[in-house]
């Protein structure tokens, strides 16, 4: 048994949510210049989708938010004004990396 085990629903949520206010904060302030296909590469996932979960935690609780919305949520800012900022041109190997990447999950889903 863990000790987030012993902990009431309500403090679970509360950690939970400052772990991912953490991780939101990582990467949107500390950490700009990790870019969003890199992250997918080795995480499998990225800020978008991060912006995609709250948008669907957002729905299973009655919120509709729009793709658009959800990502301002998220980014603190339209999602245009963020890659204007912070995006720049993937590499061919990086591409090359993500589209291998897509065809392994795409096999095996």
């Amino acid at each position: 048994m863990s000790r987030m085990d012993e902990i009431d629903e309500t403090t679970r949520t509360e950690i939970e949510a400052a772990a991912f206010r953490r991780l939101r904060q990582h990467l949107m302030e500390e950490r700009t210049d990790v870019q969003n296909i890199d992250l997918m590469n080795l995480a499998g996932f990225c800020r978008n989708c991060l912006s995609r979960w709250m948008q669907e935690a957002a729905a299973a609780r009655g919120h509709e938010m729009s793709k658009d919305e959800a990502r301002e949520a998220y980014y603190g800012m339209p999602y245009e004004e963020w890659r204007d900022k912070h995006q720049t041109e993937a590499t061919e190997a990086t591409r090359a990396a993500f589209d291998a990447a897509q065809k392994h999950e795409g096999s095996e889903g």
